[in-house]
């Protein structure tokens, strides 16, 4: 058989190329990376983590990891199913050592219906037929689906690869396999926005996990695309003045707002992720694939490749934008493959970013400046407490260890959807970023911000909100501000994004944007 053939030479290369180079198809998060451009089921695109907002969830965590970018929600007829043959894994770190303690996997699986999807007769003849579905969909019946997209969600305490697995189940039946949505292709085959939610909803499920003591919630499936940016523009040598009153404000500077992505979502008690640090926890989500790939010479649904050998990772995404504006070129695909308790191997990034030496080079003349607007405080210590280590008693573990990852303090409260502030700690809401990360946030017009120098000038960090200056720039008040000559000048990509454009409850991200009618 020739099945049997290929696994015999996958277990030869195996054996042969376990020291084997992967750092070619290493990378993550909107195309940021060279090589992740080739597997976009395991591009992880944002990462959220937030104190649930919606109303009687106080005491949980929301975790909330997006991949497969830029989905067309015309991109038929196969649409956007998981790679079954990658890991997905949101890690948690809570010592504040840089290395997960608890870590959340996902494993997709999916079936066409008796090995054949749905068939007609056609001359006496029984005959698949070339699309996943033969007609409408509704919460009620899905019986014209022929596709069946499923996962596990298992649970890892200590190390990812070594530590105690074990499974996440369904409290109501015991069982631990899950089903995704099939995703919204269209108002004929599911009807209005509100009939898809409807039908995506009964996939929201109450977990049990080991030795937790209250239900949690997870949810996969299609959702809106939740990132706003100015894309195309931005890296056009930001093809714009980035500067509030310079550029307007308008939804259609977004270019992903007819996209959708693909969401993992958990909704987590605090107390079971919290474990014995200081109640403020670290996470960062990741996709591995197995070292090894041969193709099936004559593929099929079921085979249409082998896969062995070690889990290799290919995608990483913690804090936003780190890889997309602040990791050089040459190391963003070794980025995306390292781990947070590594990450001193790109300090010099962080320390010495090249961001704005650009945007000085770019605007220093239409800002009508003459000198220099690149911050001047080297190395740049306002950045390494934004990315690396987090804020002293906002979203700092009870453990320093210079790492990439979102941090958040669940102490703190969360802020009523409609109350939030979207540039989060910057404007004195502590619940927002970068104490975590909520879909409203602009992470956008804070990163050009802090970059540009905000964290030099004051900050409504003290008592009721008063103006402190942490003095991350500079020794006394003047040299820290002096260090950062426009800090305080408010930067933006034009591209706005509130708490109010999300739901208010799990898991948060509107209803995927239909396939057809556009």
């Amino acid at each position: 058989m020739k099945l049997k053939k290929i696994a015999t030479a996958l277990a030869v290369s195996c054996a042969t190329f376990t020291v084997l180079n992967t750092l070619s198809v290493q990378a993550s998060s909107h195309r940021e990376a060279p090589a992740i451009t080739e597997r976009p089921k395991v591009d992880s695109t944002d990462f959220y983590m937030f104190n649930s907002y919606e109303e009687g969830r106080e005491d949980y965590v929301t975790l909330l990891a997006n991949y497969v970018p830029l989905q067309d929600p015309q991109g038929g007829p196969n649409y956007f199913s998981m790679d079954r043959d990658a890991l997905y894994e949101i890690h948690i770190d809570n010592n504040g050592d840089a290395v997960e303690d608890i870590t959340f996997q996902f494993r997709f699986n999916n079936k066409l219906e008796n090995n054949k999807g749905k068939t007609v007769t056609v001359n006496g003849k029984e005959l698949s037929i070339p699309l996943k579905n033969i007609g409408p969909i509704s919460a009620a019946d899905s019986s014209a689906l022929g596709f069946n997209e499923s996962y596990y969600l298992s649970v890892v305490n200590g190390k990812r690869r070594y530590g105690k697995r074990s499974f996440i189940t369904n409290p109501e039946t015991g069982g631990y396999k899950f089903t995704k949505p099939f995703d919204y292709i269209g108002e004929k085959t599911f009807g209005t926005a509100v009939n898809y939610k409807q039908y995506a909803d009964q996939y929201i499920y109450d977990v049990k996990i080991p030795n937790c003591y209250a239900p949690a919630k997870v949810f996969v499936g299609q959702r809106k695309e939740s990132f706003v940016v100015n894309l195309g523009e931005t890296f056009d040598l930001v093809n714009y003045v980035p500067i509030e009153g310079s550029i307007k404000q308008s939804k259609l500077n977004d270019d992903l707002r007819g996209k959708n992505i693909t969401t993992l979502a958990l909704e987590v008690p605090k107390s079971c992720v919290t474990g014995n640090g200081n109640g403020t926890i670290g996470a960062w989500t990741s996709a591995s694939l197995r070292q090894v790939s041969i193709l099936n010479p004559n593929a099929t649904f079921n085979f249409p490749e082998i896969n062995g050998g070690a889990w290799v990772q290919v995608s990483r995404l913690g804090m936003p934008l780190v890889n997309e504006l602040v990791i050089g070129l040459k190391d963003k695909d070794r980025f995306s493959s390292s781990q947070p308790k590594k990450d001193v191997q790109f300090g010099k990034y962080v320390t010495n970013p090249t961001l704005p030496f650009l945007l000085d080079a770019l605007f220093r003349e239409p800002l009508g400046i003459a000198t220099d607007i690149a911050p001047s405080n080297f190395p740049r210590n306002d950045l390494v407490t934004a990315f690396l280590t987090g804020f002293e008693g906002v979203n700092q573990l009870s453990e320093v260890t210079g790492s990439e990852m979102l941090r958040l303090n669940t102490g703190i409260p969360a802020v009523a959807m409609y109350d939030q502030k979207n540039l989060g700690v910057a404007v004195g809401d502590l619940a927002g970023f970068p104490n975590g990360r909520r879909p409203g946030d602009d992470v956008v017009d804070v990163a050009l911000r802090v970059v540009m120098g905000a964290l030099c000038h004051d900050l409504p960090l003290g008592v009721n909100g008063d103006p402190v200056n942490l003095l991350l720039c500079g020794s006394t008040v003047e040299e820290s501000k002096a260090a950062a000559p426009v800090g305080n000048v408010p930067f933006t990509d034009g591209a706005p994004i509130s708490a109010a454009d999300f739901d208010s409850q799990f898991p948060y991200l509107k209803t995927p944007i239909a396939g057809s009618p556009n």
